[in-house]
């Protein structure tokens, strides 16, 4: 069995990433914007203290 295919789409992103070297770390730098962040314990306890437990039934008018 051949394994050597390669769509058209790795063939383009494969391309794109040896036309352009610094795109892999503008990604990775965009990505840690959003996801990699430091936890604050502290403000994550506050957040946790702070909620308001939902009442049951909350889609039903009535007492």
């Amino acid at each position: 069995m051949d394994y050597s295919y390669e769509s058209e789409h790795t063939k383009f992103i494969r391309e794109l990433l040896d036309k352009n070297p610094t795109l892999e770390k503008k990604r990775e730098e965009a990505r840690n914007i959003w996801w990699e962040k430091k936890l604050n314990k502290e403000e994550q306890q506050r957040f946790k203290e702070s909620s308001v437990p939902m009442k049951p039934y909350v889609y039903f008018g009535g007492e």
